[in-house]
């Protein structure tokens, strides 16, 4: 998956979770979730953004790792949500799935970016080979 695709799914997911945090029900315990869960959502999408923004590898890996509470919590959340029967878990349960997703792409991702500069070594081919003078 490309950066700009995966940039375009958490930006769904965290729509997700808007629409999701509008069909909760209106009790003072719904809304005080209900806020956790969103902060929590839409930041994933804005906080990856930043994340490819990065200047260097120990900032993006320093920015993904915010991705990845975020992500974490906004699981957490929807966790809450479903135990105490306030959404009904089989509507929630894959926006729950697509958010561990995400958070095991992070995760990897994260994985990835902590192995070095071996990750980011550039094969020789024609096209990025200055001609020999």
């Amino acid at each position: 998956m490309s950066p700009e695709e995966f940039k375009r799914r958490v930006f769904e997911y965290g729509i997700r979770i808007v629409r999701l945090v509008q069909t909760l029900p209106s009790k003072d315990s719904a809304r005080d979730l209900g806020r956790q869960l969103l902060r929590a959502g839409t930041s994933v999408g804005a906080n990856y953004r930043a994340a490819a923004r990065a200047r260097s590898r120990a900032d993006f890996v320093a920015k993904l790792g915010i991705v990845e509470e975020e992500c974490d919590e906004s699981l957490y959340w929807m966790e809450i949500l479903m135990e105490l029967e306030l959404v009904n878990k089989k509507r929630v349960q894959p926006l729950y799935d697509e958010g561990a997703e995400i958070l095991a792409m992070i995760v990897s991702s994260i994985n990835t970016a902590r192995k070095g500069p071996k990750s980011l070594r550039v094969r020789a081919t024609k096209s990025n080979v200055p001609p020999r003078k």
